[in-house]
């Protein structure tokens, strides 16, 4: 046990002195972030829609109880901000509609209600279509009971006028990540896997600097030694990555959520996958150089089709080849549907590909008689 101790703080030391790999790891992201962060934020704007006071011209031409109702539903609707201007003189209604003056015009006569809008203002449209609608429902039921009781003709149309013909309610949306918010995961999640990198010069790394025969004749059992690197890659590299997180949530002021724990979690276990996938790799090709070029061109394709660059639809197949869209939806739905339970199969998948690339760099390791 002590043997593993002594190599796990070696290898902390060795990767703290390596000046370029500590800012590689921690300022590569957070550049990253920064810049993809501010350079498409417009990208990330929730688009809003405004509906300003609704302008509607009429024409009172009938003189029967459906034009007096008109008259009476002008003023309810006034409350709610859709104002009607009666046409006089030579002022031609459709004229003005068709030149997205007003935003419909009303003929009432005695045979009925016409209405004519612009397709230009198709909110407002349906809007005055829809109130109009309701309302000639209204008079139609009105008349019926004319017929029955003609007494209680008044009530029905003077039931609920008080009340307003628009009623705006507020439904709380589903919380999205702004740029900043999801370059934070993003980013974060992409440094994760180039953990990978470190992975493929584990071993290497002893063999170069002529170490490993140190290491093989020291009172260490190969497993300790092993065990001891292993485990001191994971643990800086992750450190890395708590230092990113913690850097983007409270300088960027990146939405982290509630849950870092799980987050945290998360990311520890895919800085396992790609740790075991460095070293799986550079003991199939044997050699550094050819590890890390394999290593870098995965890590780069997962990048660009798992949402590193830029955001992209996770409901497509491809993009779910990518470890990365993995780990960002996983991450992205704890924070922001607060569902902790889409932090599972992010978790299974890391895990299982550490399993299958743990077992073939084992495998490798003990057919050696080095490193």
């Amino acid at each position: 046990m002590l043997n593993i101790v002594n190599i796990f703080l070696k290898e902390l030391k060795q990767t703290f002195r390596d000046f370029r790999m500590f800012v590689f790891m921690i300022a590569f992201p957070i550049v990253f972030m920064l810049v993809l962060g501010m350079a498409l934020s417009n990208a990330f704007s929730t688009s809003k829609i405004s509906i300003d006071n609704i302008h509607v011209l009429y024409k009172n031409l009938g003189n029967n109880q459906l034009a007096q109702s008109f008259e009476t539903l002008k003023k309810e609707t006034a409350k709610s901000g859709i104002q009607f201007k009666e046409a006089t003189g030579n002022v031609d209604g459709k004229k003005a509609v068709k030149q997205n003056n007003v935003d419909g015009y009303v003929e009432i006569s005695n045979n009925g209600i016409k209405l004519y809008e612009s397709d230009r203002n198709s909110i407002e449209g349906n809007i005055i279509q829809g109130m109009l609608t309701a309302f000639v429902d209204k008079y139609n039921v009105a008349m019926s009971v004319a017929k029955v009781d003609p007494s209680k003709v008044n009530m029905v149309l003077a039931s609920n006028h008080s009340k307003q013909y628009i009623k705006e309610t507020s439904l709380h949306a589903a919380k999205s990540p702004g740029a900043m918010d999801y370059y934070a995961i993003a980013m974060t999640a992409m440094i994760a896997f180039y953990a990978a990198l470190n992975g493929t010069s584990l071993m290497n790394t002893e063999i170069a600097r002529k170490t490993g025969d140190r290491l093989l004749v020291s009172p260490a059992r190969k497993s300790e030694i092993f065990l001891g690197k292993v485990l001191g890659s994971i643990t800086i590299n992750f450190i890395f990555i708590v230092i990113v997180v913690l850097f983007s949530k409270f300088v960027f002021k990146a939405n982290w959520g509630d849950h870092l724990g799980v987050i945290f979690l998360v990311l520890l276990t895919e800085v396992l996958m790609a740790v075991s996938f460095g070293l799986g790799v550079s003991y199939i090709t044997k050699t550094g150089g050819a590890a890390r070029t394999i290593v870098m061109i995965v890590i780069q394709i997962a990048s660009f089709i798992g949402g590193a660059y830029f955001k992209i639809d996770y409901a497509g197949n491809i993009p779910k080849l990518s470890p990365l869209s993995w780990v960002i939806e996983g991450i992205t739905k704890v924070i922001y549907a607060n569902d902790l339970g889409a932090a599972i199969p992010s978790i299974i998948l890391n895990i299982g590909i550490t399993l299958i690339m743990m077992l073939i760099a084992v495998v490798s390791f003990q057919r050696r008689e080095g490193l």
